[in-house]
């Protein structure tokens, strides 16, 4: 009998380990999804249109606490999505936020009339895009430019090479997915982002 009793107590000994395997699993899942939806997300950088802040091929983390409360400040690397195409997600700094007024001329970005000084462009020349706009404008953006109550104009760092606000206008605050935070990959890369 009492090897009877031992194996019978295998039988759910097993169900309940397989049980409270599940159930981690579960909630490791869980947890995932909640701090990539809520707190921050990875991100692998696809084009050349931040660097030299940024390369190509380097791995971002973005936080997504910050902007609980708060819009975006002038400066901040933003994730965003993309106005043409929502389902893809861009970055690009922050260059000027609502009410604000932006001009581009003579190779530099002016906000309220006062010229932007941008050492993250490595000196390359600000240029408006002229002849190339995102389809859904009915012209090329026009200078100066005052921006909406929710709106926010952002910019590549790599200012030869960057589609940007230049290209498809002021992005909505509530196409900005999160405040990039810090390069985490590849290690001779990381830095934090500000």
């Amino acid at each position: 009998m009492a090897g009877t009793g031992s194996a019978g107590r295998k039988g759910p000994s097993r169900l309940r380990d397989v049980v409270e395997w599940v159930a981690v699993v579960a909630v490791a899942v869980a947890v995932a999804v909640f701090v990539r939806a809520y707190v921050a997300e990875p991100f692998e950088i696809p084009t050349e249109s931040m660097v030299d802040t940024i390369q190509v091929g380097d791995r971002v983390l973005g936080e997504k606490v910050s902007y609980l409360g708060s819009g975006p400040a002038a400066g901040d690397v933003v994730t965003f999505h993309d106005p043409e195409q929502p389902s893809t997600t861009l970055i690009k700094r922050v260059i000027a936020t609502p009410g604000q007024t932006v001009d581009i001329r003579d190779g530099a970005v002016y906000v309220d009339g006062e010229r932007l000084d941008e050492p993250y462009t490595g000196g390359k020349p600000t240029e408006p895009i002229e002849g190339r706009h995102a389809a859904f404008l009915d012209g090329d953006v026009s200078y100066p430019l005052t921006l909406g109550e929710d709106e926010y104009w952002v910019m590549g760092d790599n200012r030869t090479n960057s589609l940007d606000s230049r290209y498809f206008g002021p992005i909505r605050r509530d196409s900005v997915t999160s405040k990039a935070w810090f390069i985490f990959w590849p290690l001779n890369d990381v830095a934090l982002l500000g």
